[in-house]
């Protein structure tokens, strides 16, 4: 519910999921930009948003990478990375677009099978902003790196899963010993494209359609975090561009759809509270009452209801 998932990619851009597809063990596949692209076009999708997997590009062709705040121009050449914790905009300048790009789920490259954690590595920090400026040795390099991966994938090795998290872990490599592109630029609706992202973020979470679904971003600082901003300045521009606060945007937001639970569901006040993420029901109580001035089961009461539809006069 909060980011696109690996079926969803497949569906997005008319690809068959392969077959065997199994999300537990990992999954990998490889593809050409251009081909992607042009997909995308006639659909006329934007390229990328969060995702539920990572993605390592090498691009070629002019090209803008915005961020919550901040926007990277590629000039030519790039190799980018991209984590599900960090949404952006990967947005082509120029027709002449060509390249690789890889995708893989947290599974494939488990602690358990390459004896490291992939957010722990420097080029997947939630700080960052993982974009490397190439010189045309390195686009060749990169090149021969996919181009074995799209050997491999076609192949019937039994083993080449391996290989391709080995090609995989080459490509982390390789961007670690590169220097990010430092030209970044806050661009001057940046404070709106923060208030939008965050505003995104936040329906993403809803609706809540079971008792076991839980709120994943509940708090300021949650969204502060998945945005990659200071939670000081995510509530600078949201006051500044809504008049209110975050923490308020955010309980306007938990209320509604807790009026909605209390009203259309027949889950109890226990589960409504646990899927809204309150650790207690006492918690979701005193939030409740302090945003209606009612407890949730007042609330929930049938004579509250029907003081609450409007009275029509003759």
């Amino acid at each position: 519910m909060n980011s696109i998932s690996v079926e969803e990619f497949y569906k997005e851009i008319n690809v068959p999921l392969p077959e065997g597809f199994k999300k537990e063990i990992g999954h990998f596949n490889v593809f050409e930009i251009d081909d992607f692209i042009r997909g995308l076009r006639e659909k006329n999708l934007m390229l990328y948003n969060r995702r539920a997997y990572y993605k390592i590009s090498l691009i070629i062709g002019k090209n803008r990478a915005e961020y919550a705040d901040k926007v990277i121009d590629i000039e030519q050449n790039a190799l980018l990375f991209a984590t599900p914790l960090i949404p952006y905009h990967y947005v082509p300048q120029d027709a002449n677009q060509s390249g690789h790009f890889c995708v893989f789920t947290p599974e494939f490259i488990h602690r358990s099978k390459t004896g490291m954690a992939i957010d722990e590595l420097p080029i997947f920090r939630p700080d960052g902003f993982p974009i490397f400026q190439l010189t045309d040795k390195n686009v060749e390099e990169l090149k021969a790196i996919f181009e074995k991966m799209h050997q491999e994938i076609a192949s019937d090795y039994a083993y080449k899963y391996d290989l391709l998290r080995n090609y995989v872990l080459e490509l982390i490599h390789y961007g670690q010993k590169l220097q990010p592109i430092t030209a970044l630029y806050s661009a001057h609706n940046a404070a709106t494209r923060v208030s939008s992202l965050f505003l995104e973020l936040l329906e993403r979470q809803f609706p809540i359609e079971s008792p076991q679904q839980k709120l994943n971003l509940r708090t300021a600082k949650d969204y502060a975090d998945r945005l990659a901003v200071h939670v000081n300045h995510l509530n600078k521009v949201l006051k500044e561009n809504t008049g209110k606060t975050t923490t308020e945007i955010i309980s306007s937001r938990v209320t509604q759809e807790a009026k909605i639970l209390l009203r259309q569901t027949d889950w109890n006040i226990s589960e409504i509270a646990y899927s809204l993420g309150f650790e207690e029901v006492a918690h979701f109580s005193n939030f409740f009452k302090r945003q209606t001035s009612l407890s949730p089961a007042q609330f929930r009461s049938p004579l509250t209801a029907a003081a609450d539809r409007p009275q029509w006069g003759n």
